[in-house]
């Protein structure tokens, strides 16, 4: 197996706070992977080392098969950035933006006018294309932002939380188009603070916490880790006040029930967990509260 991004051991460390604490991750060539996490566990400055803004204090990180320290200009050829701010001039027109980009990254005048036609078309913009930027709601302008980072067609794209701030729409749009580069062999890292997100798009999830990997697998296998159901229950309200970890047959159920001391249940509902659960499960901020497939949270009183 191929990796696009390949980690060993990275360490960063700003005066006496470690941000990153010996990391590894691989990301194999063609993929989605997701890192999550708390704010404050290490996110941005890992997207910062790997796209060379930040140089570690050690450790390994290859980027399309280049050192990020020892060959930091190839890397940069190689790959593309899309930051939490999109990073587009309000006062151009969408097709102004595009094609001042086109022509600072080497394109000639004729090459810069096909590429901006044909991104102005991929993303949607093409009815927009004249109007300034400064008219654009948030999904059109971060659809703009992405156009501009696939000028150069790169191997490696870093998306850092892609969609916040967007309306349900504008997000499954980025969505899509995301998808869309990983089918065109296209790798992607992207850090999110929407679950949903990461559960939707990755391949792959990296859950960091205070600089560290806690938990790594496919959604599939992050979800299987905290068990297989979880049961909710409600007070006479519809107050969701405790959740119990379980197998989901009905003897588990009840005998999760006595176990817990939970006593006129009210209504009790059985889901599938979500990443949600895993996040709960394995960060530090909420961790120390489950123990295993018999752990209790605490939701409401």
């Amino acid at each position: 197996m191929t990796y696009a991004i390949d980690v060993r051991g990275l360490t960063k460390k700003f005066g006496n706070q470690v941000v990153l604490d010996r990391l590894d991750v691989t990301v194999p060539t063609g993929s989605i992977h997701a890192v999550l996490g708390p704010n404050g566990a290490g996110k941005t400055t890992f997207i910062n080392v790997l796209t060379t803004l930040v140089r570690p204090d050690s450790g390994t990180a290859a980027v399309g098969g280049s050192d990020v320290v020892a060959r930091a200009a190839e890397v940069r050829r190689r790959i593309s950035v899309t930051g939490q701010n999109a990073a587009v001039d309000d006062v151009l027109t969408a097709r102004e933006n595009l094609t001042m980009m086109a022509r600072l990254l080497g394109l000639t005048r004729a090459e810069s006018r096909v590429r901006t036609d044909e991104l102005l078309e991929r993303f949607a913009l093409d009815e927009a294309a004249k109007k300034r930027v400064s008219t654009f709601s948030g999904g059109m302008r971060r659809r703009l932002d992405l156009a501009i980072s696939l000028i150069c067609r790169p191997q490696i794209v870093f998306l850092d939380e892609p969609t916040t701030g967007l309306d349900t729409r504008s997000r499954r749009t980025l969505w899509d188009e995301v998808q869309r580069l990983r089918t065109e062999g296209v790798t992607i890292l992207l850090t999110t603070q929407y679950l949903d997100e990461a559960d939707a798009l990755a391949d792959e999830i990296s859950v960091l916490d205070r600089g560290r990997v806690v938990a790594r697998g496919t959604p599939a296998q992050l979800k299987a880790q905290v068990g297989s159901d979880i049961v909710e229950v409600r007070n006479e309200r519809g107050v969701l006040v405790h959740e119990l970890h379980t197998d989901g047959t009905p003897r588990d159920v009840i005998d999760v029930l006595s176990a817990s001391g939970v006593q006129d249940a009210g209504i009790v509902t059985i889901r599938r967990p979500t990443l949600d659960d895993v996040f709960l499960a394995v960060t530090s901020e909420t961790g120390s509260r489950h123990d295993g497939a018999r752990a209790t949270r605490e939701v409401a009183s």
